[in-house]
């Protein structure tokens, strides 16, 4: 089979579509022939070797795939081969066929298509652990998520507005912003005309935010911290920056502020039952129109390592596919 195969940490224009063995599923395993893998910014740190879990050399990159399932291993009830489905991996998913462990495995919604289901995991599933388990986002706030224009920033805008919260998303240009209209944001604050917590102060009549979404980082994590309100709560969801912000932690005593983190992965691993409530839940918000992955490009196989440089360079609004099979 094809996959991309990562044989070094280091740059993305290293990584090379080769052929390989395909995988064989052990017991409680099932293999996937994927159709689609969706990109996501842990992915480009995990080839670079800066993510706090390192896959052993060499690995495929992808961390959340759709397609149907080709192989049972021992021991796997309650699915079929054929069964259209989706998986949180981690990592190898840029691949013909991908071994999932069953507990990752959600059947597919007969009204979801594949290419949805391939981006649907890795920013609504995150944004709501984040929302609701994390900050226990309630009606009436006001969220600020910064990188709105990503995936996971436009995820957690749709989750935001269904749990009843005034949204506000923070993009760099003013394409963004424009693009972004149409999209459920209450108000888009535009950095590279606006500074933010002036905007923020405007916007909210000087009382700040509740909620601060943050997967960027760096120097702009600092700025959204100071927007929050008195019993504001920080998430800070990861660094697409490159950077790690850092908190003036006086602010937290003069406000009582909360800084939270979320790691999804550590989530999915030890909450399982918190895990399939959340997707039960989702998938009902998906049914009714609430959320919707915007699927900005779909790369071939050939090109994934471009796709995984289009996210990196934060060139896209929404998020990124990879189509492996027809």
């Amino acid at each position: 089979m094809k996959a991309l195969v990562c044989s070094a940490f280091g740059p993305l224009d290293e990584l090379q579509v080769q052929e390989v063995a395909p995988p064989v599923p052990g017991e409680g395993q099932v293999r996937i022939q994927v159709h689609a893998c969706g990109i996501n910014f842990p992915d480009i740190l995990m080839v670079q070797g800066k993510y706090q879990v390192r896959p052993p050399l060499p690995f495929f990159p992808g961390g959340e795939v759709a397609g149907t399932i080709s192989a049972l291993g021992a021991g796997v009830a309650g699915l079929a081969v054929g069964q259209r489905v989706m998986a949180t991996l981690f990592w190898g998913g840029l691949a013909e066929e991908a071994i999932a462990p069953v507990r990752a495995i959600v059947p597919i919604p007969a009204q979801m298509d594949l290419l949805t289901a391939a981006v649907f995991q890795g920013g609504h599933a995150t944004s709501y652990h984040a929302l609701k388990q994390r900050a226990a986002l309630r009606a009436g706030e006001v969220l600020l998520v910064l990188g709105a224009a990503g995936g996971v920033g436009m995820a957690a805008m749709q989750i935001g507005r269904a749990l009843g919260a005034r949204v506000i998303g923070v993009v760099g240009s003013t394409a963004k912003a424009q693009a972004l209209r149409e999209e459920g944001f209450d108000e888009l604050i535009d950095l590279s005309r606006d500074e933010l917590r002036e905007a923020v102060r405007s916007l909210t009549d000087g009382t700040g935010v509740d909620v601060v979404f943050d997967p960027v980082g760096g120097e702009l994590f600092a700025q959204a911290c100071r927007s929050a309100r008195r019993n504001g709560r920080i998430l800070i969801v990861g660094f697409a920056s490159g950077q790690i912000g850092q908190y003036a932690t006086n602010l937290a005593l003069l406000k009582e502020n909360a800084l939270i983190g979320v790691n999804y992965q550590g989530f999915f691993t030890h909450e399982r039952e918190a895990v399939e409530r959340n997707f039960s839940e989702l998938m009902a918000l998906f049914a009714r129109g609430a959320v919707r992955p915007r699927i900005d490009r779909v790369f071939s196989l050939d090109r994934a390592a471009e796709a995984l440089g289009a996210v990196a360079g934060r060139a896209v609004i929404g998020k990124v596919v990879v189509q492996v099979g027809g």
